[in-house]
């Protein structure tokens, strides 16, 4: 074999790795482009089983900001978003919980108290094929004759 067909066979093998590895992001829109709470996960190298997670709590232009939270694992456990109250939001996956405020442009862990709903159900960030998504919380069927 000829050194162009190494070269190439050795590009496709480096392209093949990188392939495994997960970089996605995806957004609960709040109130617009300009009001949201977003997902970053991001896998470094192919051969790790965990992958970075960030939220970004966003409310431009008066607020932008990105924090790690525990990171995950690569076939990704679905985060809960629940509304808590006015730009606060709590996350769930699996037995951790977040706090998400976009007033204050924070996200901090949570030690929730009691096993009571923490608000009104949004949605949930969840794997869909190869990439993730925000599902929000089906809007309940209009009643007859309202």
């Amino acid at each position: 074999m000829t050194a162009l067909r190494y070269r190439a066979l050795a590009v496709l093998a480096v392209l093949s790795l990188l392939a495994a590895c997960e970089n996605g992001a995806t957004s609960m829109m709040i109130d617009g482009r300009n009001h949201a709470i977003v997902l970053v996960r991001e896998q470094q190298y192919f051969w790790r089983d965990t992958v970075e997670q960030s939220i970004i709590a966003s409310r431009l232009p008066g607020c932008q900001r990105k924090v790690k939270i525990h990171p995950g694992r690569t076939a990704m456990m679905p985060i809960e978003v629940y509304e808590t109250g006015e730009m606060l939001w709590a996350l769930r996956q699996g037995n951790r919980w977040y706090l998400v405020s976009t007033e204050e442009c924070r996200v901090q862990d949570w030690r929730k108290p009691d096993d009571q709903s923490p608000g009104q159900p949004m949605g949930r960030f969840e794997p869909r094929g190869n990439k993730i998504v925000f599902t929000p919380v089906p809007s309940p069927a209009p009643q007859a004759g309202a």
